[in-house]
């Protein structure tokens, strides 16, 4: 079996994967989109082996399998990179939304003549 096709079924198997999730409700469009334009661009590398070629050596690579583990590389660092604003951003937004719950459990808990709710005084866990 030739290579590029094994990279053409790979990517196309990701595309399909890729939509899967997005239909499934598992991964959201902003992520969805950013793996559909890797795996297109996979697509274009996989029909077109002559791109990857003229780019490596435009770019001063030796051999294009270098340059496509070289954007490989950058590529998963910034996913990492965003993975991590997104899990600071929830980690924010969690701290925030328990202390506006102790807030109101403390408010409620104040109010002459109501009884208290059942929510324990202190989070377990």
């Amino acid at each position: 079996m030739n290579v590029n096709w094994l990279g053409l079924a790979a990517a196309l198997l990701l595309v399909a994967f890729v939509a899967e999730l997005l239909r499934r409700g598992i991964l959201r469009e902003r992520f969805a989109a950013l793996w559909l334009v890797v795996s297109g661009l996979l697509v274009v590398v996989a029909l077109f082996p002559a791109l990857l070629s003229a780019a490596a050596e435009v770019l001063g690579f030796e051999l294009p399998a270098n340059l496509l583990f070289f954007g490989s590389l950058l590529f998963l660092l910034l996913v990492a990179v965003q993975l991590s604003f997104e899990v600071s951003k929830l980690e924010a937004r969690t701290r925030r939304l328990a202390e506006d719950v102790a807030l109101l459990t403390a408010e409620v808990r104040g109010l002459p003549g109501t009884a208290a709710p059942d929510v324990p005084a202190e989070p377990q866990g």
